[in-house]
Order: structure tokens, then sequence, then C-alpha cells
């Protein structure tokens, strides 16, 4: 017996990168999955390949009525909702004296009211459905700490991980379980994007931050989505049910708490 078997989840963010990779595996491990995503198109490729066991749906996660409609959606082809993975997300960087309101607005909506609004929504249908369920929130390494260029992005995940505490406190009464993940530096074609803010900031030729982030891991490189699978399998498994409103690091040995 597969450690999902019946179950049904939720990721967002899920047409490329660690979405798909969680989706991958959830469905490996016997599970139906609905990948979410502003990019419907790609999410619908990427359901295609991993098979009959999953579904594309689209959501934009700083829109309530998207949120809505794509739970709905997701229920109505799927049947519940057991599992809720809260990743997508996006990222910035500016000095502090140069954040734009605009930019950090838009950060705010996407990886924090997005993530606690679809946890909310998602919870909404747990509570209703009774048998409880599980939420897995993507905070990151960022949120433990500061960075210098990274005030926003740092910030949006620190308040994940505190967002991670609060509805895992509140609803594990109801049977759910509300636990994040902190990856690390983890590779991807996001990176181009990441390394081309380092670029402009800090005078560094293309590709040399990503070089050196994964360098500077004591691993002894960056991070690939698969690494995250095998803890974004536990946390949605019957494994994992006495673990409560807790943020896991999985960065290769890039911070210990």
């Amino acid at each position: 017996m597969k450690r999902l078997d019946g179950k049904c989840a939720l990721v967002t963010g899920a047409a490329r990168g660690i979405g798909r990779a969680f989706a991958e595996a959830y469905a490996a491990e016997g599970a139906r999955v609905a990948l979410a995503d502003i990019d419907v198109a790609r999410a619908g490729e990427a359901a295609a390949e991993i098979g009959d066991a999953a579904i594309a749906v689209r959501m934009d996660v700083t829109s309530q009525q998207s949120i809505d409609a794509a739970i709905a959606d997701c229920v109505a082809r799927l049947g519940q909702i057991d599992i809720l993975v809260n990743n997508a997300a996006i990222f910035t960087a500016a000095p502090i004296v140069e954040i734009d309101r605009a930019d950090f607005e838009r950060v705010f909506a996407v990886n924090v009211a997005g993530t606690l609004f679809t946890l909310q929504a998602v919870a909404r249908h747990m509570i209703a459905r009774g048998g409880g369920g599980k939420i897995i929130n993507m905070a990151s390494q960022a949120g433990r700490r500061g960075e210098a260029l990274v005030g926003v992005y740092c910030a949006s995940k620190a308040a994940v991980i505190s967002l991670t505490q609060s509805a895992g406190l509140d609803l594990i009464r109801h049977g759910i379980n509300v636990n994040a993940i902190a990856p690390g530096v983890v590779d991807g074609e996001h990176w181009d994007g990441v390394d081309a803010f380092f670029a402009k900031y800090e005078g560094k030729a293309p590709g040399q931050k990503k070089r050196e982030v994964g360098a500077a891991v004591p691993f002894g490189r960056m991070g690939t989505a698969a690494d995250l699978t095998g803890m974004a399998v536990f946390l949605a498994s019957a494994e994992a049910d006495y673990v409560v409103a807790q943020t896991y690091n999985v960065d290769g040995g890039n911070w210990m708490s």
C-alpha cells in the first residue's frame, strides 16, 4: 500500500519546479493531484505528463474569486481535498532604500495573502467535510533571517512561518495538521531571475551568484526540487499525524534550528 492511497491533493504553483515535483511525488504515492497555477496551459501539460491521477486547474492566489473557483473545480473533479500545498510564490530583491511599494504589495499579495486565504478556503472545506487533512506551506531559509538585499522576500517568508504556527495551533482541533518546509537555495529556472537581481545590485557576472551560493551550502551543492519531495510526502502522510505547526529546514545544512 502506498502512503497516500485514496487521498486527493491540491498543489499551487504546480506548473513547474518544486510544485510540479511535489505533484509527481504525490501521484507516485497513490494520490490524485490537482496542479493549480495561473499558467493553466503549462499546468495542463504537466498534468498530462504525470498521467490519469493528475488534473490542472487555474488559480490566481491574489484573487479570492479565483481561489474559490479553483477549489470548487478541484472538489467537483476529485471529490475532496485531503492535502494542500501552498507553493505559489514570487521573489524580489532591492536595497532597503530602493524598495518599491508596489513591488512590496505584489510580493505580499502572492506569498502571504495567497498562502493565508488559500489555506483558509481549503481548511473550511476540510472542516465541513470532516476527517481532517494536511496543509503544507512553503517557507524558506530566507524566512529564518534577514538579508541586506532581500528584505521584502525574507519578511514574506517569515510571515509564512508565523502563519504556519498560528494556523497549526488553531486547526489541529479539527484534525488538520498545518506545517511548513523551509528550503535553502534550490536550483531551477526561477534562479535566472534571482541571479539577475544579484547581478544588478552586486555587480556580479551572470551565473556568478548561483555558483557562489551553491558552493557555500555545507552539503556541497544547491538543492533540487527532488531533494524536497521526501519531506513533502512525509508531512502529507499519516506518519505526520502528531506533527503540528512546525517548519522543517531542507537546505543541505544552511540553517540549524
